[in-house]
């Protein structure tokens, strides 16, 4: 591998934070930014007596003074409040290593005509740093997914970084992936619903750019495309069965993510309990008390309060609503409140997640492609050209020894 192949930064900013920062650094000496960075490093504070970095109108006043007081609050101001100065230090190191801005003889940051392509959003400016530091693969990553939470992302991901940069250790390839998940979701590549995130179309178009010259990258819009359609099948094929058969999927699904005892109570239920089933916390096992309703509509609070009414019945604590529909806000309100059973609420949209993730009627479909490893000839180049050198050495000191 090439160091010009390498993901050079385990965080990567907001491309809105570079953006700003370009606009208000140009024309700053080096050196007074070096000067503010470095004063806000030196009062980072420790565990024993943390600083509260989240109010700069607040900290940048009490901690800072002359050049360095100005600066930072110019960066907090003129970038409306993005950009926080304490912050600046990363988004610097990747300005200055993608040489967007750089510094001329006197000293003083100027931008480069690559950070004016940046600013006025040049599509292949943006994509080569996208390419650059993984972020285009990762949105490949995502495109094989219908949605995915970062855990369902990792394996893939850390396969990539580690081939591709100097991270191995776990926690720096998480920052990564998070990161660079956040910038694109900033930029409308993917969107982010609770902990799974899912890839736009827009997100899709940019990651199958020049599909036609591209063969791998049709096959992911493809994979893409069919997982959806199958999604979308589940749920039609979810809103048909049988009321009874419903309710023993939810028992198979409680019993693959890891629950004990799972049964289902019976046509009649049981007191407002339609599926029982035992999790351990820990030291504690607890009993969980399901409720299920195929319809697709709104669940509202009546149904709520029949499932939480018929817990003391069973001497439980907690309760679960699961519908293949969705529920109205006055449902949600009531599922936590002050002094009442704790009530979990299943939508539609997280259990077809639940049930992909778990493979419970659906199954995962194994494909496997074969790229070309051209890291692996550049290596063997790398090493042949080594050797070569090294011997024409040998017989040029062998020529010399000869020499009179």
């Amino acid at each position: 591998m090439t160091s010009e192949n390498k993901v050079r930064f385990s965080w990567v900013p907001p491309y809105s934070w570079i953006s700003k920062l370009l606009a208000t650094l140009d024309n700053e000496p080096k050196k007074k930014v070096s000067n503010m960075v470095n004063s806000i490093w030196d009062q980072r504070g420790n565990p024993q007596n943390p600083v509260d970095w989240s109010d700069p109108d607040t900290w940048i006043v009490e901690n800072l003074e002359g050049d360095d007081l100005e600066l930072a609050r110019r960066i907090w101001e003129e970038s409306e409040h993005i950009v926080n100065p304490r912050y600046t230090n990363s988004p610097l190191a990747f300005i200055t290593r993608y040489e967007l801005l750089t510094a001329n003889e006197e000293g003083v940051f100027q931008l480069s005509d690559k950070g004016r392509a940046f600013l006025n959003n040049d599509a292949n400016t943006i994509r080569d740093l996208d390419s650059s530091e993984g972020l285009l693969q990762l949105l490949e990553i995502l495109a094989t997914k219908t949605r995915a939470k970062r855990s369902h992302l990792l394996s893939e991901w850390s396969a990539f970084l580690k081939e591709r940069s100097n991270y191995n250790a776990d926690s720096t390839i998480k920052e990564a992936l998070w990161s660079r998940l956040l910038n694109l979701v900033e930029r409308n590549y993917v969107s982010r619903e609770g902990q799974y995130y899912v890839i736009t179309s827009k997100g899709l178009d940019y990651a199958v750019k020049e599909a036609e010259a591209d063969p791998k990258r049709r096959v992911l819009r493809a994979i893409n495309n069919f997982n959806e359609s199958q999604k979308k099948s589940l749920k039609e094929h979810l809103s048909k069965i049988d009321p009874d058969d419903f309710q023993v999927l939810i028992r198979d699904l409680l019993d693959k993510m890891g629950y004990d005892n799972v049964r289902v109570t019976g046509a009649s239920g049981d007191k407002g309990v339609d599926v029982v089933a035992t999790v351990q916390f820990g030291i504690t096992t607890i009993e969980e008390f399901v409720q299920v309703k195929r319809h697709q509509g709104a669940i509202g609070r009546p149904i709520l309060d029949q499932l939480r009414g018929a817990l003391p019945l069973h001497k439980a604590i907690r309760g679960t609503l699961i519908t293949l529909g969705n529920f109205t806000s006055g449902c949600k309100d009531a599922a936590l409140f002050q002094g009442a059973a704790p009530i979990t609420l299943i939508d539609g949209e997280h259990l077809l997640d639940l049930l992909i993730e778990n493979e419970v009627g659906i199954k995962e479909l194994k494909a496997t492609l074969y790229e070309l490893d051209n890291n692996y000839f550049s290596e063997l180049k790398e090493e042949t050209d080594m050797q070569s050198g090294h011997q024409d050495s040998c017989i040029q000191g062998q020529g010399d020894e000869r020499s009179p």
